[in-house]
């Protein structure tokens, strides 16, 4: 028999028909930064097109997405004031309060739960005295009530990304108890210790800073060698009430998707970081590749893997990029 496979590869027409991954607005979620104390927006080194945001322009720049087919977010906090301790949700809670009085439903508001941003040292917790050791349960504690102070502002979703043990649980619990059953949890749970996050630390104000032992994240982020690692956090968070879970990076843990996703029937996430977003971008301002093609072959590569949704900072773009295929 002649196997002709490429009849079906000869037109555009064609080539859509018998697509299997076909990528949309509609899947996939737009991270913002909305920073206290800044009078202008500022740009991102490295993540062309999208800012740290006032809260003036945080508004504007929602109602510019929504009008290019975004219409989920992933808001990030990122407030003046740090500390050790004891923390001030205020600033971010006022911001989801402004977006959802002004959108309402026409958005899906997802909310990022950490400490990285609130402390002064830039770690993901509260540290003991020695400052070489995250303290689990204190953390945990600090991180259930800002994800009820998130989805007491209106958050449609909070996302915890800490890598805390038992963070899911005591978020589903204090969100119980607060009559707040239906707000969804997103949790990043297998987020790898990576050298990708570059962009986003600028972005977050969330780098570790001062004299301390602990220089990294290694104890509480997960070794890019152990993908065994993973299945048991997403398997433990599924249990504990998650209702979404998370790979993060993407492209360097394709495998990590697929075979988490094929294992633990939930709806998954794949978070295209921002050191992956921004080396297509430098790539292509050096004229080494076709910066739209690049990123929807990305995104179609962690569709392909198994996720249903994407976050990227390419989302508001997505509707342009597609059109040009």
């Amino acid at each position: 028999m002649n196997m002709n496979y490429r009849r079906t590869r000869l037109t555009p027409i064609l080539r859509n028909l018998t697509k299997e991954v076909v990528i949309s607005t509609e899947k996939l979620i737009q991270p913002l930064f909305a920073v206290e104390g800044i009078s202008k927006k500022e740009i991102i080194p490295g993540l062309t097109g999208v800012f740290r945001e006032t809260e003036t322009s945080l508004l504007a720049q929602i109602e510019s997405d929504l009008e290019n087919g975004v219409n989920s977010f992933l808001l990030f906090g990122v407030p003046n004031q740090k500390s050790e301790k004891k923390f001030d949700y205020s600033f971010t809670s006022n911001q989801i309060s402004a977006i959802k009085k002004r959108f309402g439903s026409d958005v899906f508001l997802s909310v990022d739960v950490c400490l990285c941003s609130y402390t002064s040292h830039g770690h993901c917790g509260i540290l003991n005295d020695s400052m070489d050791h995250v303290i689990n349960d204190q953390t945990v504690k600090a991180l259930a009530e800002s994800a009820l102070a998130y989805a007491q502002a209106g958050a449609d979703c909070v996302a915890p990304s800490d890598m805390m043990d038992g963070r899911i649980r005591a978020i589903r619990e204090i969100l119980a108890k607060n009559k707040l059953d239906q707000t969804l949890l997103m949790s990043y749970s297998a987020k790898f210790n990576s050298g990708f996050y570059g962009p986003f630390r600028v972005a977050a104000d969330s780098a570790p800073k001062g004299e301390m032992k602990l220089k990294d994240r290694a104890s509480y982020q997960i070794d890019p060698a152990n993908p065994t690692d993973a299945y048991r956090s997403s398997l433990r968070d599924a249990e504990e009430g998650a209702d979404i879970l998370m790979v993060k990076p993407g492209l360097p843990y394709l495998d990590v998707i697929k075979d988490l996703t094929s294992k633990i029937p939930l709806p998954w996430a794949v978070y295209e970081v921002s050191g992956e977003y921004a080396a297509i971008e430098l790539m292509a301002e050096q004229n080494l590749i076709n910066r739209e093609r690049a990123h929807l072959e990305a995104w179609t590569a962690f569709f392909r893997a198994g996720a249903n949704m994407v976050i990227t900072y390419g989302a508001r773009n997505a509707r342009q990029w597609i059109s040009k295929q």
